[in-house]
């Protein structure tokens, strides 16, 4: 008897391939020598009034990563981060084959974007998503990818831990931690169990010196599938929205509540009407389990309502004044009320360049902010603007303008028109209330 991975690899290791991506970068010419003087720099620089007068050069920024074919006709799994801004992405086959890939769907949520190829020449080896969350600490896993450009690697180890949501490289945080070799470059490319199915798509590393340390995370192939799925019937990506939001159950918490242990997620607002106040939730309750997988945190239940296709239903498992109960979560899309009105601000006043729009419970999910919060909420700063130089953020809600509430964008824009002299802007970033006084 022989003890060989090479089985699997033979089974899941075509359906791997290098990426190559190559992007133009465009700056001016600020070569001289008085461009690096900063009187120089600031009428002549990127953003002074003369930068106009430098030529232009050109600079050819190259990155590699690795995917994975999750379709034989052509569509191919990677991170967001391995493609961001590229101008051609170019794919390279186990087999050495090279295609031009088409970008057809990127959710920076999730730091997952999908690829097409042309398959014309006949079926492309793919590879089987396995269900993640039947995966166990210990189960033994391949990581393949193209580490630091070498060429196609494969690397083993075990699952070290699941549901890691402490890792801030995405969104939605809920990750398989592994020990199997992850170097860059293995970014994008696929971790297999011993069947030959992918369970993971590297994403992450904890490292101090760039090279691995045994602690590599993965994203979970249910989401890698939701992802897929929505390219794969032509729809848009659209995630299910709990309308509640809560906190993690610390010992304290737990003492107060009369539970056994710290366990679940306090929830501590419902948005009146939505899913979570329709199926009988309440602040206060205690949010265990969804569909009898147990949640420890705010970001462990968002990835299990994330994950559940919208139109169907979960079973949550909630604890009341030390009962348990269940609740019938209805999976729904949230929805785009108020319109959201979305307008760039214009003019001479500090906020020129922001973009701003009327937060609903569609806009939260999108900007993974609480569903529960209202207002006018900034989504985009505009480069070079006067709202940049405020430093205002996406996620900032403008909340009153010269002592003037703005609770909505129409609002904003009349306070803005009628403002003259000084200016006194009121922002909200997170728990923090900011006032800032700028002389007229």
């Amino acid at each position: 008897m022989r003890l060989s991975y090479a089985p699997v690899v033979r089974q899941a290791a075509p359906a791997v391939v290098n990426i190559y991506t190559r992007r133009v970068l465009r700056a001016r010419d600020a070569g001289q020598l008085l461009f690096d003087d900063p009187f120089f720099r600031r009428f002549f620089g990127e953003d002074g009034p003369f930068a106009q007068l430098q030529p232009e050069r050109q600079r050819i920024q190259n990155s590699l990563g690795s995917g994975v074919i999750v379709d034989p006709a052509g569509l191919i799994v990677t991170n967001t981060h391995v493609i961001r801004g590229a101008d051609e992405i170019r794919v390279v086959l186990h087999d050495r084959r090279e295609f031009d890939a088409q970008l057809v769907q990127t959710d920076d949520k999730t730091d997952l974007s999908v690829l097409r190829i042309d398959a014309a020449a006949g079926k492309l080896p793919s590879i089987v998503l396995a269900n993640s969350d039947e995966l166990e600490v210990g189960d033994q896993v391949l990581a393949i990818g193209n580490p630091f450009g070498v060429g196609q690697t494969v690397t083993s180890g075990i699952v070290s831990a699941l549901a890691r949501t402490t890792v801030g490289v995405s969104d939605y945080r809920f990750f398989i931690q592994t020990d199997a070799a992850i170097n860059p470059g293995n970014s994008g490319g696929a971790l297999v169990d011993m069947a030959g199915r992918l369970v993971g798509v590297p994403t992450a590393i904890f490292s101090r010196s760039g090279g691995s340390h045994g602690i590599g995370f993965a994203i979970p192939s249910n989401m890698v599938h939701t992802v897929v799925a929505a390219v794969a019937t032509g729809t848009k990506l659209v995630r299910p929205w709990l309308g509640a939001s809560g906190q993690p159950v610390t010992a304290e918490i737990a003492e107060s509540l009369g539970l056994d242990r710290p366990r679940g997620v306090l929830v501590d607002q419902v948005h009146p009407g939505g899913p979570a106040d329709r199926a009988g939730v309440k602040p206060g309750d205690v949010i265990a389990a969804v569909d009898g997988f147990e949640v420890e945190d705010p970001e462990a239940l968002r990835f299990r309502v994330g994950t559940k296709p919208v139109g169907g239903t979960a079973e949550l498992n909630v604890l009341r004044s030390g009962a348990a109960r269940t609740a019938k979560l209805a999976l729904l899309a949230p929805p785009e009320t108020p319109a959201r009105e979305t307008t760039e601000i214009l003019g001479s006043s500090p906020l020129q360049g922001a973009v701003v729009a009327n937060m609903s419970p569609a806009l939260a999910v999108e900007m993974s902010l609480d569903t529960g919060l209202s207002g006018v909420v900034v989504t985009e700063v505009k480069p070079n603007s006067r709202a940049l130089r405020l430093r205002l953020r996406p996620g900032d809600f403008i909340v009153a303008v010269n002592d003037d509430q703005t609770p909505n964008v129409a609002v904003l824009r009349r306070v803005i028109a009628k403002a003259a002299g000084g200016w006194r802007i009121t922002v909200r970033r997170g728990d923090r209330v900011i006032t800032a006084t700028i002389p007229g």
